[in-house]
C-alpha cells in the first residue's frame, strides 16, 4: 500500500496483492510533521533539504564546516548531513553563494532525493525517459526515469515532465511519502499513496502498553536458557520471531502477518512482479490455502485452477496446520520444477500436477470487438495508476460504441490505482471509496479530470476472483450509475492493511481499516453484487458473460 495496498493474500508465483490507505501510525513520523506547506504553496529549498534528510532517517551533525556561505544556523546540520551524501551537487553551479531560501523546482527535488538513496533506474526507464522534451542531459533522464518507475512524481504531459517547474507543497509530499515510503497525514485527511510502508524505530517508553504475560515469557526464556538440554536448538533471533507470530497468529486474522526478515526479503521480492511459482493469489479461509485468483496465462490457469479451489496438499505434504506462509513456501518453487497439488473443489478431490515457471505480471490489455473497446485490467499496480488515463485517452479518441472494463480474476492492487481508474470514467472530485479507520469515517475521491466521455455505454465485468481493488472500482461506478456490473458476486475482500518495517528488517502487516462503496456499502465477505447476473460455470467454449455485455451494448 496500500501506495500499499488492502493488503489481502499471499501470492504464490504473483506479487502481494494490496489496497492501501495510509493513515499515520504512533511513533511514526507524518509528512505534514515534516514539510508543513499549503498544497499550491511554491517550497523552498531550505525547507525540503530539512524535511528530505528527516524522512531519511539520516544523523545530523550539529558541528562541523559546510562549503557554503550565509546558511541559516537552523539548516546547518541538514546541510552537513546532506553533503555526507553528496545530495547538494545539483546546486554546484552556485558554489558558496548557494541560496536556500530560493524556490525548489521539481527536478531539484527529485535530485536531491536520488542522492540521499542513492537511487539507480532500469536501463529501460532510462531510455523511456529520454522521450521527454525536458531530458536535455543523461542526468535528466536518470531524474525522470527514477520519477516514472518508483511513481515518485507524474509528468506534466506525454511530452514534457516538467523538471524546471515550481515543486509546490502538495507534490512534495507526495514526493517524501513515496520516495522514504512514510505516512501521510493532514487537516484534509490522509492522503492515499503507492507507498504502503511506514518505517519505525522500537523505542521503551512508561507509556506503552506492557506486552502479554510479559514476566511469564521473562520466565520461561531464562529457564530455558539455563537448564535446557538442547541449547544449540535456542536462538534470540528466531525464539523472537516465533513469539511475535504466535502473538499475532492470536487475532484469527489472515490478513495480520508478521514477517521474519527473510520473509520480509522474499515479500519485497514478489512486489517487483517478476518471481517464479505456479501464477496464483491465495489466502488462509479456515486453515485452508484456498486460491482467490490465477493470473491469466500462468501455470495455475493452465492446470484448470479456479477460484476457491483449496490447495490441501503438495507433492503428498499436507498444508494442514501449516502458517499461510509455509504453505506458500511449499507450492512456490523454481522454475521448471513440478508440483502435484491435491484440489478440493466443492466437495471433490483431486491432483493437478502444476509445473512452475518465471511469472511476469502484466496489468492492461486492450482489444477493440465490433468498435466496443474491452479493457482488461489484471491487477492494479504503478503501470495502472501511471499509464491507465493514457491508455482510455487513445480509446477515447477512436470514439467507442461502447466499453467493456473487465476485472474478472482481478485480485486487486493499489488503492490510488483504483482511484485512478474510476477517475477516468467520473468528474473530477466523485467519492470512490469510504475508508472505516478505528476511530474515523472518511472519503477517497477522484484526483483528475475524467477522461472518457460520460455518453458512452459502459459494463464492467466481476467474478468470483475479482477482489480488493477491483471490487472499489466496481462499488464505485455502479453506486455512480456510470456502468451496469455484470457477472457473479465478487470476492469480498473489503479490509485494509498496513505495513510496518522494523529496523531489522522485519515487517508487520496488520489491518487498520475497513473500505465501503461510496453509499456505504459493506463489501468484506458479501462482494459486489452483479446488476445482471451471469456464471460461465459449464460454458466449456463460450464466455457467457461477455456474450452478455456486448449484448448489452447494442
Amino acid at each position: 500500500m496500500s501506495n500499499l495496498p488492502v493488503w489481502t493474500k499471499r501470492a504464490i508465483g504473483v506479487c502481494m496483492v494490496l489496497t492501501l490507505a495510509l493513515p499515520a501510525a504512533a511513533g511514526a513520523a507524518t509528512v505534514t510533521t515534516l514539510l508543513n506547506a499549503r498544497e499550491t504553496e511554491r517550497v523552498t529549498r531550505s525547507d525540503f533539504l530539512r524535511a528530505a534528510v528527516k524522512a531519511s532517517g539520516m544523523p545530523t551533525p550539529q558541528s562541523g564546516a559546510v562549503p557554503y556561505d550565509k546558511v541559516p544556523e537552523a539548516l546547518l546540520p541538514y546541510v552537513r548531513a546532506a553533503e555526507v551524501k553528496h545530495a547538494l551537487k545539483i546546486f554546484g553551479s552556485e558554489g558558496r553563494a548557494l541560496n536556500f531560501q530560493k524556490t525548489l523546482t521539481r527536478g531539484e527535488a527529485l535530485a536531491i532525493i536520488e542522492e540521499l538513496l542513492q537511487a539507480v533506474p532500469s536501463f529501460a526507464k532510462k531510455t523511456d525517459a529520454k522521450k521527454f522534451t525536458d531530458a536535455v542531459s543523461d542526468s535528466d533522464a536518470t531524474l525522470i526515469a527514477l520519477a516514472i518507475e518508483r511513481n515518485w512524481m507524474k509528468a506534466e504531459n506525454a511530452t514534457l515532465f516538467g523538471l524546471k517547474r515550481p515543486l509546490r507543497g502538495k507534490e512534495a509530499r507526495l514526493l517524501l511519502t513515496r520516495a522514504f515510503q512514510i505516512s501521510s497525514n493532514n487537516d484534509q485527511g490522509t492522503e492515499t499513496l503507492s507507498s504502503p510502508v511506514i518505517r519505525i524505530n522500537i523505542q521503551r517508553a512508561s507509556t506503552v502498553e506492557p506486552v502479554p504475560k510479559q514476566d511469564l515469557l521473562e520466565g520461561v526464556w531464562n529457564a530455558l536458557r539455563r537448564n535446557y538440554l538442547y541449547r544449540d536448538r535456542l536462538t534470540v533471533d528466531k525464539a523472537g520471531d516465533k513469539a511475535i507470530e504466535g502473538l499475532v497468529n492470536s487475532l484469527g486474522d489472515p490478513y495480520t502477518v508478521y514477517m521474519p526478515k527473510t520473509k520480509n526479503e522474499d515479500f519485497k521480492l514478489q512486489m517487483k512482479g517478476e518471481v517464479e511459482g505456479i501464477g496464483a493469489t491465495v489466502e488462509m479461509t479456515g486453515g485452508v490455502l484456498t486460491i482467490v485468483s490465477p493470473l491469466r496465462g500462468s501455470p495455475a490457469e493452465k492446470s484448470g485452477l479456479k477460484p476457491k479451489d483449496q490447495i490441501l496438499s503438495v507433492d503428498g505434504t499436507t498444508l494442514n496446520g501449516m502458517t499461510l506462509d509455509d504453505a506458500v513456501r511449499y507450492v512456490r518453487g523454481p522454475k521448471g520444477s513440478s508440483a502435484v497439488l491435491k484440489i478440493r473443489r466443492g466437495g471433490t478431490e483431486f491432483e493437478v500436477t502444476v509445473t512452475r515457471e518465471k511469472v511476469f505480471i502484466p496489468e492492461v490489455e486492450v482489444i477493440d470487438d465490433r468498435n466496443v473497446a474491452i479493457v482488461k485490467i489484471l491487477q492494479f499496480w504503478d503501470t495502472t495508476d501511471t499509464k491507465f488515463r493514457t491508455t482510455m485517452g487513445e480509446v477515447q479518441s477512436r470514439n467507442p460504441r461502447g466499453i467493456i472494463l473487465d476485472l474478472r480474476n482481478n485480485p486487486g492492487g493499489l488503492l490510488h490505482a483504483a482511484g485512478t481508474v474510476v477517475g477516468t470514467f467520473l468528474p473530477k472530485g466523485s467519492p470512490y471509496v469510504s475508508i472505516m479507520e478505528i476511530d474515523t469515517t472518511r472519503a477517497e475521491t477522484t484526483e483528475d479530470e475524467l477522461v472518457v466521455k460520460e455518453s458512452i455505454p459502459m459494463i464492467v465485468l466481476v467474478n468470483k476472483g475479482s477482489a480488493s481493488a477491483s471490487e472499489i472500482v466496481a462499488g464505485a461506478l455502479q453506486d455512480a450509475g456510470r456502468a451496469k456490473i455484470v457477472g457473479e458476486t465478487s470476492y469480498g475482500k473489503g479490509t485494509v492493511q498496513q505495513v510496518m518495517q522494523f529496523p531489522d528488517g522485519s515487517s508487520l502487516k496488520y489491518t487498520i481499516a475497513e473500505w465501503r462503496t461510496p453509499k456505504g456499502r459493506k463489501i468484506d465477505k458479501l462482494g459486489i453484487t452483479p446488476d445482471v447476473l451471469v456464471s460461465n460455470e459449464g460454458s466449456k467454449d463460450k464466455d457467457l458473460q461477455m456474450e452478455k455485455a456486448m449484448e448489452l451494448l447494442r
